[in-house]
């Protein structure tokens, strides 16, 4: 059965076919996996027509790549929208610092209007906030009243006029005493909002804005600009018929007038393949047919948008155009270059280089424009690169098909990055995986991809159906679409690195949720994918934890929360310990990777630190203080039943390791420990038919998904009654995508969900209990990657995406592949 007719016989069983349909083609995700390497080198599409939106970075900022199609004259566009350009007409502090005047007292009078006389206010400059980092005015009260007068002197020249506003949290503004616009809330960046040009006037004006703290950071800066005219309007659409997304490729198919056109994207993240996963290099696969049987001229251009390469627009890039090893090459990066210097979670890369590369045998024709220019370029003819240097330029690649008739021409375009450095390690740098011995040039890694295009490609396919079939076998089809889902995602929210004593450290940013490194209850939902696929990762996803520990440098009795902020490891940032929940993550992920790789090797490296870990459990874990665990979101909790879940079973893990190692009466010590705990845990927790969410409260429940590792290991520590019991209770409390965490609210997270339904004892139950999952990655009003935290009866995201922890998804097939035979 195709993709598309599961899909399809989902939604006559479950009426979604009328919500989903889209012309002649069927949903198939939240957002689109286009270009995925790492956190920053990550582009997605966020509709189901791909032409139906400008492409984003994970983060939501624009990261256009722009397709348009000649055919005999015609022009189509089948690929993003031109990206929206603007012109500063009063500058926000990301291009010019700005005098402002301001309040933190309630201010008397008509504060708002553009008569009010403000001379009584301080005066600083923006932005405003408490971040001294940033921040040019230090604001820590819960309230400010900002003014800022300028003067507009062409106002007819004004096109549609928006105000640029990046603040945190709720907001007043008003322009000359009106107010224009209001929200509560945050921003993580800058938004752009319509406004009436009429409210503006020629000569001085006043923005007056009342800023409201209410938890968190602060911050404030704004400004006004013009939207200019989008010049791919005019151009006609390419039609749509249909797109697939499999474990490494994103497939479009189109009709464009009189020829066909496939695009297909590839990131060959093969897992097996430590080279090719690390080379930061994806393609773009352009093969195009006549539908009528004749032949037509045909030209293929591609627009990619320097904006690849920054932090936000206002940063000035520099390009270049060479060849190198047989390529045609377009390269930009910015023009300050600060390499690592900053740390954040909504954050893209502003060093290092981003690069458009394609054989010089094709005959391709590559220039450079402002991004604005693009399309109108190529609609005239023009070739010649009119912009070097600046703000928002255009990358942009001609491919020449010639006259294409019934037989297909395929053609290849290739996207890499080079970071330069990567990570910073306890304030060592640290090169990319690729280029770890610093000899290596992104041209030879994009030469190396146009050499082994075929055969990279021939390794995609046949893993695609691997992984599929195999899925499928684990799951059914509707698993095997989730996957299929995650697989890019998982791994593009990770980095590979060298660190200086030559581990592999596979570090994870955890993407809009704070963005610290390394975290470990991000790992630990994350292993079953590497686990599966290549357990020397899941080692590079433990190593600096144990390193951070073993120097010294973490001097607790638990394992850490994380290594620092993306990219700087350098340490925990995160405000709190998370103790029995990272210690039970690092044992039980140890003995993991035992289990797979059939000896106990890396347990015994660390054994010293494994057991300060195991014995902080044998003494705090079975009935935990209050305390978070990896579902911080929801709060503290004492007596957390499925965190002691997670204590136990991780002190049988140790004893596990203990046994593999040959230490027969130090394995039998902790068995017998993690044995007794077992029938005290069941009494604690019993509410009858179910299990409880703490010890002192029956009238609670929970997902004990930290139980699935009793099956998957083979620990034999919970009797079957428990599994069967929470599982009927489950299916008793499932909503349409999913179900809950546990009683407190209706919110879910789609990786525990994968996991609980992982040790359901029938399939029946697992299918029950993922199809919801399914349903949501195909219903959701939140046009996201993947995202795993949202309302199980909304469906609507409550945070998070973009994560590492949907390789959880691949529990199941984790479980199956470790079944005693």
């Amino acid at each position: 059965m195709t993709r598309f007719a599961i899909i399809k016989a989902f939604a006559a069983i479950t009426g979604l076919f009328a919500t989903t349909q889209i012309g002649a083609q069927e949903r198939q995700a939240p957002a689109y996996p286009l270009i995925t390497h790492n956190t920053y080198f990550s582009i997605w599409s966020t509709t189901d027509q791909l032409n139906s939106s400008t492409t984003q970075h994970w983060t939501g900022a624009n990261h256009s790549l722009l397709g348009l199609i000649n055919v005999d004259g015609r022009i189509y566009r089948f690929m993003g929208k031109a990206e929206t350009n603007y012109k500063t007409i009063v500058t926000a502090a990301d291009e010019t610092i700005y005098p402002v005047r301001y309040s933190e007292e309630q201010p008397q009078g008509d504060w708002m209007s553009a008569n009010f006389n403000d001379a009584g206010w301080k005066t600083g400059q923006a932005p405003i906030g408490d971040n001294e980092s940033i921040a040019k005015t230090s604001w820590r009260s819960n309230n400010i009243w900002v003014r800022r007068s300028f003067n507009i002197t062409n106002l007819a020249g004004i096109n549609e006029l928006f105000l640029k506003l990046n603040h945190d949290d709720n907001i007043e503004v008003f322009l000359n005493g009106k107010n224009i616009y209001n929200k509560e809330g945050w921003t993580h960046s800058f938004q752009y909002h319509p406004i009436n040009k009429a409210d503006l006037k020629s000569g001085e004006n006043v923005i007056a804005i009342h800023l409201k703290n209410t938890a968190g950071g602060r911050f404030l800066d704004f400004g006004l600009v013009d939207k200019i005219k989008d010049n791919t309007d005019a151009i006609a659409l390419a039609e749509q018929k249909g797109v697939e997304v499999t474990a490494t490729q994103t497939m479009y198919d189109f009709t464009c007038g009189d020829v066909d056109l496939k695009l297909t994207f590839t990131s060959p993240l093969l897992l097996n393949d430590m080279k090719l996963l690390a080379r930061p290099v994806s393609y773009i696969t352009y093969a195009v047919q006549a539908n009528d049987e004749k032949k037509h001229n045909v030209k293929v251009f591609l627009g990619a948008s320097s904006n690849i390469a920054v932090y936000q627009p206002a940063q000035e890039v520099s390009t270049r155009k060479y060849a190198a090893g047989g390529l045609s090459i377009l390269k930009t990066g910015t023009r300050e270059q600060p390499i690592l210097k900053k740390s954040s979670d909504d954050m893209r890369i502003d060093w290092g280089y981003f690069c458009v590369a394609v054989p010089q045998s094709s005959g391709a024709l590559q220039f450079i424009t402002k991004s604005a220019d693009a399309a109108r370029a190529f609609s005239n003819g023009a070739v010649v690169s009119t912009a070097s240097t600046g703000k928002s330029l255009s990358l942009n690649t001609i491919m020449p098909f010639g006259a294409v008739g019934k037989d297909l021409v395929e053609r290849q375009v290739m996207l890499g990055y080079d970071e330069i450095y990567s990570i910073q390690y306890f304030n060592t740098n640290l090169r990319p995986w690729w280029n770890n011995d610093g000899r290596q040039t992104i041209e030879g890694q994009l030469a190396d991809a146009a050499k082994e295009y075929k055969t990279v490609m021939e390794k995609c396919a046949a893993f695609n159906k691997e992984l599929n079939n195999e899925a499928a076998k684990a799951g059914g089809n509707m698993y095997a679409h989730l996957c299929a889902l995650a697989y890019r995602q998982s791994i593009a929210a990770h980095t590979l690195v060298k660190s200086p004593k030559g581990e592999i450290l596979w570090l994870s940013k955890e993407n809009n949720s704070g963005g610290f490194i390394n975290t470990v209850d991000v790992t630990y939902p994350s292993a079953p994918l590497y686990l599966l696929y290549n357990p020397d990762l899941v080692q590079g996803m433990l190593n600096g934890i144990f390193h951070f520990s073993e120097t010294g440098k973490y001097d607790h009795p638990w394992a850490a929360h994380d290594l620092g902020t993306y990219p700087l490891a350098n340490g925990q940032t995160y405000g709190e310990p998370m103790p029995v929940e990272e210690s039970g993550n690092m044992i039980i992920l140890t003995a993991a990777i035992a289990k797979v790789q059939g000896n106990a090797n890396y347990a015994k490296q660390h054994w010293k630190t494994l057991t300060t870990w195991v014995d902080y459990l044998t003494k705090e874990g079975l009935d935990p203080k209050t305390q978070l665990c990896t579902d911080d979101f929801a709060g503290h909790l004492a007596r957390n039943a499925n965190l002691s879940v997670k204590a136990i079973v991780a002190i049988a893990c140790y004893a596990q390791l203990a046994e593999m190692l040959g230490e027969t009466a130090t394995a039998k010590k902790y068995r017998e420990i993690a044995e007794s705990m077992v029938p005290r845990w069941m009494q604690m927790a019993d509410a009858g038919d179910h299990y409880s969410l703490t010890f002192d409260n029956k009238e609670t429940w929970s997902q004990k998904y930290n139980l699935i590792w009793d099956k998957v290991l083979n620990l034999r520590l919970f009797p079957q009654k428990v599994y069967d019991t929470e599982t009927q209770y489950y299916l008793t409390r499932q909503q349409k995508f999913g179900l809950p965490l546990d009683s407190r609210k209706t919110y879910t997270k789609n990786d525990w969900i994968l996991w609980t339904a992982s040790f359901a004892p029938q399939q029946e139950q697992f299918e029950k209990l993922i199809t919801p999952v399914y349903r949501h990655s195909l219903e959701t009003e939140s046009r996201v990657p993947l995202n795993d935290f949202y309302d199980a009866i909304t469906g609507i995201r409550e945070n998070f995406k973009a994560r590492s922890v949907v390789g959880g998804f691949f529990m199941k097939m984790l479980a199956d592949s470790m079944k005693v035979k």
